[in-house]
């Protein structure tokens, strides 16, 4: 029987089978032996041993697979930051964007308690991104509002919201799916930052053929796998620009005639975005080194 994997603590897996029946699995001793660790969202082959008990026989080929959240099968991403309380930190969120474009996952990018901003704020956070081509929802999880809209970009895909902790990610699982009563947590008078309440990650599918997953939220991330000459190609604005630099290798930093600074002088791209690329190329250029 086939099942996919939706939750895994501790070494016991829950899978939900083909026929709508969760079963709690063990993975074979094959598994370990071959350094192969089964993840959330892995389509899988088990044997029944009782009603509510199985082993997982078979990981069926991945699509892809995430290290962090460690998940397989994903279609995108869904990345939450509150647009206030705690502030967000655009640095943070580019770094994790990369990572997403590294690992060929897409990413939807949703701020969240709209309620509490100006409209001049939430402005400034679409135009942050509109040159990327990324897809940017604003939401208000408290009052309800863009709450349908989030439902039309998840339905019939499986979907990682992701973030870091006190942005909403727990009361938005709450507001599309009720009935899982996910814990949410308060932020941090003293830091101004999010309580960790998700511990694990886990699959809920909040209707026919989607599933969403709430993930433990994170404060900050390490590029790593990328060299720095390269980070350029994860900036999407950066892409129809290059060929209008006075050279070829133009990594838009301190070249003369660059396209992409005088695009952002002019106003024609986020000032904010591109600081935040020269703030990781020149981080990444010290831990780097200069590679041949």
């Amino acid at each position: 029987m086939t099942g996919k994997i939706i939750k895994g603590v501790a070494g016991d897996y829950t899978v939900i089978s083909e026929t709508g029946v969760k079963y709690i699995c063990r993975a074979k001793g094959i598994f370990r032996k071959n350094g192969i660790t089964p993840l959330i969202g892995d389509n899988v082959e088990i044997e029944i041993l009782s009603p509510e008990e199985g082993n997982i026989l078979k990981i069926l080929e991945r699509k892809n697979s995430l290290i962090r959240p460690a998940c397989a099968n994903i279609d995108q991403v869904l990345v939450v930051f509150a647009a206030a309380s705690p502030e967000p930190n655009l640095n943070l969120l580019d770094r994790f964007l990369i990572m997403m474009e590294k690992q060929s996952v897409k990413a939807v990018l949703c701020f969240n308690k709209t309620d509490i901003v100006k409209d001049e704020r939430l402005k400034l956070l679409a135009e942050n991104y509109a040159a990327s081509g990324m897809r940017v929802l604003f939401a208000s999880v408290l009052k309800g509002e863009g709450i349908e809209e989030i439902r039309e970009v998840l339905r019939g895909k499986t979907t990682i919201l992701a973030g870091p902790s006190g942005v909403g990610k727990s009361s938005l699982m709450n507001r599309l799916f009720p009935e899982g009563r996910f814990e949410v947590g308060a932020l941090s008078e003293r830091i101004g930052r999010g309580k960790q309440t998700t511990r694990h990650t886990e699959l809920v599918e909040t209707e026919k053929d989607t599933y969403l997953c709430d993930s433990p939220g994170f404060s900050s991330i390490y590029i790593e796998g990328i060299d720095y000459r390269n980070l350029k190609d994860y900036f999407p604005e950066f892409e129809n620009l290059k060929s209008e630099c006075r050279f070829l290798t133009c990594n838009h930093i301190d070249e003369p005639d660059c396209a992409v600074k005088e695009a952002v002088k002019n106003g024609l791209l986020s000032r904010n975005r591109y600081e935040s690329y020269c703030i990781l190329f020149n981080e990444m250029k010290k831990t780097n080194g200069f590679k041949k």
